[in-house]
């Protein structure tokens, strides 16, 4: 009768036992990226009641100095949300 209640507990034992589980868990890791530094934009430096040409030129040149911070700035980003390497 003992031998039998061990061979029962045995067969309980072993279907309580589950196969382990491999969990992914994103961590925060620190960006070591610095931020562009955000540059002057020519609009910002205008007087008021500046005629329309002068203004128009003004906006062009901001537009393509714009471009260029964004640029930077998506790539700051894309680094810092790259995935990181596996070992």
């Amino acid at each position: 009768m003992k031998g039998a209640a061990l061979v029962v507990c045995l067969f309980l034992a072993g279907c309580a036992a589950k196969p382990m589980q491999q969990i992914k868990t994103a961590l925060p890791v620190e960006c070591r990226v610095q931020t562009p530094v955000r540059p002057v934009m020519p609009t910002e430096r205008l007087s008021p009641g500046i005629d329309l040409d002068p203004f128009v030129a003004t906006a062009m040149a901001e537009i393509e100095i714009r471009e260029g911070y964004e640029g930077e700035l998506r790539e700051a980003l894309a680094i810092c949300t790259a995935p990181i390497a596996q070992p």
